[in-house]
């Protein structure tokens, strides 16, 4: 049976000090940053989800193992095996995968924005697809930057199905967010329900609100809109 020893050698063996430092740099890990003291191996992406099909099979009580390692790379290893299976799962597993996902976010394990972005949409959107989203609201009021993150960012499953309403009401929660990580991944889905459900739905929102948003925020939400538009919301947020 696979293991989650198993999968933590496979990791090591293809481990880079150089990727190490370099990741740890890039991913904020200095005292007082947001991912401060997390420990990288120096696995890239592309690796970790060449290793993450080989273990597909891994028991979910294997999986945890690996999210909750003080080792970032195993900790997004369980996540993406967790996430690919959410995307074949039964009502029944997506329930278990949607309480695994936020037992271990809870308890501080899913703690960093690669982590959030590449997997829970997979998991907590895809299994409130048919459900009250009202859990989204409620992390979306939580104290702990990560769990505001998935509040945001699990909406790109109700985008995708061209349902814009929760990631706009979300992102006017968070609009007055502190945290630079939040207004970016704010103005991000922001972006993508224009792109999504209609250039409409986003520059009748920025009508309303690109007085007050962050700068950050608005500038992630308009990246893809024609210069002309992208300058009128700039011009409307310096003369706020």
């Amino acid at each position: 049976m696979q293991s989650a020893t198993d999968v933590e050698q496979a990791l090591m063996a293809v481990a880079s000090d150089h990727d190490a430092a370099n990741l740890g740099w890039f991913f904020k890990t200095g005292p007082g940053e947001y991912g401060e003291g997390d420990i990288f191996i120096g696995v890239r992406i592309p690796a970790i989800r060449s290793i993450c099909k080989t273990y597909a099979s891994l028991p979910l009580n294997e999986i945890s193992k690996l999210v909750a390692s003080p080792i970032h790379e195993l900790r997004m290893t369980g996540l993406i095996i967790l996430a690919n299976r959410a995307k074949k799962a039964t009502s029944n597993e997506l329930r278990e995968y949607y309480e695994f996902y936020l037992d271990h976010l809870h308890r501080g394990f899913i703690n960093n924005w690669d982590l959030v972005d590449a997997t829970c949409k997979d998991v907590i959107g895809r299994y409130l697809i048919d459900k009250d989203r009202t859990p989204l609201y409620n992390l979306a009021k939580s104290p702990i930057l990560w769990e505001r993150r998935v509040a945001i960012v699990s909406t790109f499953a109700f985008l995708a199905l061209g349902q814009p309403t929760d990631t706009l009401a979300i992102a006017e929660l968070l609009m007055n967010d502190a945290h630079d990580l939040i207004h970016k991944s704010s103005g991000w889905l922001v972006r993508e329900a224009g792109k999504k459900c209609g250039e409409p739905v986003l520059t009748d929102w920025l009508d309303k609100h690109a007085t007050q948003m962050p700068r950050t925020m608005l500038r992630y939400a308009i990246e893809r809109l024609p210069e002309p538009t992208r300058r009128y919301y700039l011009h409307l947020k310096h003369s706020s």
